[in-house]
């Protein structure tokens, strides 16, 4: 419960119905991607020119950062947040320019904007975002993308948790130009092994994305399962119910237990614990075998733990061991 990830995955029936079609020229041949694109750009209500298949989110992501700025060019971007943002723009010569949270742990776009100088080539954005869950409203984002085109300023929304909170800013990447939006089917999808993500933008962007991208960079494992995901609209209902199920319970017992958390959105959360973070999460690894997070120094929590949160049963176990050992 440490990654993110669906610690109860993908169905194993669902799995067994899947592979029943592979065959030895499935395996042999390289992956055609035009199928699952359109299937996908369907699934999106747009057509394959808004899209780009990348390995994972993060290769997109990666493209969007060398494409869109120029070496020394000024990113800005929230902290804490997913870090490969910043490691990308290091790697490329750009400068990474970080607005910090509030100690209550709120984001204050004015923050965000004020970092909006006439020489910034990039914003990126999560929403939600990992790992401190807070969302943008759509007042907020607005506000924002006003301020990025007046000044010129390519626009990264990450929304890799989309589907544990419903609200997108996709329509943006539609219908405008220097607007990103890229997203995973490593989370609810469950599908982190197999490596498939997206970039939605406007035609020349995404293209200027594929440009970069290796040949057949999208496995063919990878597309057959995110097609039959889409292609089971019961899949997909069964997937977000179990996780809310899920989510639902552990916040239920965490006020009952008097357990402060923070994570309005996405399948984690911050607990500040009773007694020492760092011990929890070694406890619980070495005697329990549950792998979890601890992060110091968040805002008004202190040092504390951030949990991924899945099906019920799992919340169940990791509660378990958490009231035994945090005591």
């Amino acid at each position: 419960m440490d990654l993110n990830e669906n610690p109860g995955g993908l169905p194993q029936e669902f799995i067994d119905e899947v592979l029943s079609g592979v065959d030895s020229s499935f395996i042999a041949q390289y992956p055609e991607t035009l199928h699952f694109t359109e299937i996908l750009a369907k699934h999106l209500e747009t057509d394959i020119s808004h899209l780009c298949l990348v390995n994972g989110s993060a290769e997109g992501i990666r493209y969007i950062i060398q494409a869109f700025t120029s070496e020394g060019g000024r990113i800005v971007g929230v902290v804490p947040s997913y870090f490969m943002f910043q490691v990308y723009s290091e790697m490329y010569g750009r400068n990474f320019v970080k607005v910090p949270y509030n100690e209550d742990l709120s984001m204050d776009v004015d923050n965000i904007i004020k970092e909006m100088t006439e020489d910034t080539q990039l914003l990126i954005l999560l929403n939600p975002n990992n790992p401190m869950g807070n969302v943008y409203s759509a007042d907020e984002f607005e506000r924002i993308l006003k301020v990025a085109k007046n000044k010129q300023i390519t626009l990264l929304v990450d929304e890799a948790y989309h589907y544990f909170y419903p609200k997108t800013f996709i329509k943006y990447a539609l219908s405008d130009e220097h607007i990103f939006v890229t997203r995973t089917f490593s989370k609810l999808f469950s599908m982190a092994g197999c490596r498939l993500g997206y970039v939605v933008g406007w035609p020349e962007g995404v293209k200027m994305v594929q440009k970069l991208c290796t040949p057949h960079n999208t496995n063919a494992f990878a597309m057959r399962f995110a097609e039959a995901i889409l292609e089971s609209p019961y899949m997909l209902k069964e997937l977000i119910s179990k996780f809310e199920e899920g989510r639902n319970y552990l916040i239920s017992e965490l006020d009952k237990n008097e357990y402060p958390h923070k994570g309005e959105a996405g399948n984690f959360i911050f607990i500040k614990p009773k007694t020492d973070s760092q011990l929890i999460v070694d406890r619980m690894k070495n005697e329990k075998r549950i792998l979890i997070k601890t992060y110091s120094n968040v805002g008004e929590f202190g040092d504390c733990l951030r949990v991924s949160i899945g099906e019920k049963k799992y919340m169940k176990k990791f509660l378990d061991a958490l009231y035994e050992i945090d005591k």
